[in-house]
């Protein structure tokens, strides 16, 4: 096993023989690699996931403290969130009984434009739930995340200096425009949230459409409340932000002004988005950052 964070496939039969006695492993599949983790299926009915965070003591902290966080959504949650079976802090290792259903990034662009209004509500309503949860109640479980507009701003351009030769071109003036404009004004008080609910981590049913999880708490956090809704905006579009929007109804913030930082969230994330499907030769990512400019820079 690496000390330095991320495992192998040949690593977890080891690692589950010791924390599982009596179970065998007979197949192993690499699930996927993210920003932050490495994720293995086991036997069709385990994922095993490995933090890759560097630092040793703050792998095994950081993995530590999402399970115990898990076991505190699981109380709240109306949607269903993963149970840990075991950790191996020292390792960044977290494993749990796979979820039903598939990442929605699996499936095809159409269906999900399809099935937009319906997956936006049941987010919506998720959301609000989490969004309602007092911070005093999640003491020691989550940080603040609360990072300036300015600062999203920024880092939106850098990130569109790396991808700018692979947006087409009816679609760079649009995005340099709000470049060069000013960003909306900071949000209100930081809410208990997701922080990362990107179509990657939102499970559905491949036949009814139907929502059934949602994966990878790894960056939850108490956040801007549009963040996550600026995610759904990203990667689903206006169908599912205004579904998202009207399920959420929480809060005295104004509407209008909830969805214009979502917007600017989206419009400032799909850059780095780009940038990873690119970087990692993940296509799913490149294919929905691509396909988002349609309705977050139209020409």
């Amino acid at each position: 096993m690496s000390r330095r964070g991320g495992g192998r496939a040949a690593d977890v039969p080891g690692i589950v023989a010791a924390r599982m006695p009596g179970y065998r492993v007979a197949s192993v599949v690499p699930l996927g690699e993210g920003v932050d983790n490495l994720a293995y299926e086991v036997n069709g009915e385990l994922v095993v996931r490995f933090a890759k965070e560097p630092d040793p003591a703050r792998r095994g902290a950081l993995v530590d403290r999402e399970a115990r966080l898990l076991a505190a959504v699981a109380g709240f949650s109306p949607l269903p969130v993963p149970e840990p079976v075991f950790t191996v802090a020292e390792q960044g290792c977290l494993a749990y009984r796979k979820l039903p259903g598939v990442p929605l990034l699996e499936l095809p662009l159409p269906g999900r434009s399809a099935h937009g209004t319906s997956t936006g509500a049941a987010l919506g309503g998720f959301l609000a739930a989490l969004h309602a949860v007092p911070a005093a109640r999640l003491a020691g479980l989550v940080d603040a995340d609360h990072q300036p507009t300015a600062e999203w701003h920024r880092q939106a351009a850098e990130d569109y200096e790396t991808v700018a030769g692979r947006i087409p071109a009816g679609h760079r003036r649009p995005v340099e425009a709000f470049l060069a404009a000013a960003p909306p004004d900071d949000g209100p008080t930081p809410v208990f949230s997701h922080n990362d609910l990107g179509i990657e981590h939102v499970l559905v049913d491949p036949v009814t459409w139907t929502v059934t999880g949602v994966i990878d708490w790894s960056d939850a956090a108490l956040v801007d409340p549009a963040r996550d809704v600026g995610l759904i905006h990203r990667d689903l579009g206006p169908a599912a932000t205004r579904a998202a929007v009207h399920g959420r109804r929480t809060g005295t913030e104004d509407t209008a002004v909830l969805v214009e930082r979502a917007v600017f969230y989206a419009r400032c994330g799909v850059f780095e988005d780009l940038a990873h499907g690119l970087e990692t030769g993940q296509e799913r990512y490149v294919d929905k950052s691509l396909a988002a400019l349609g309705w977050l820079f139209a020409p």
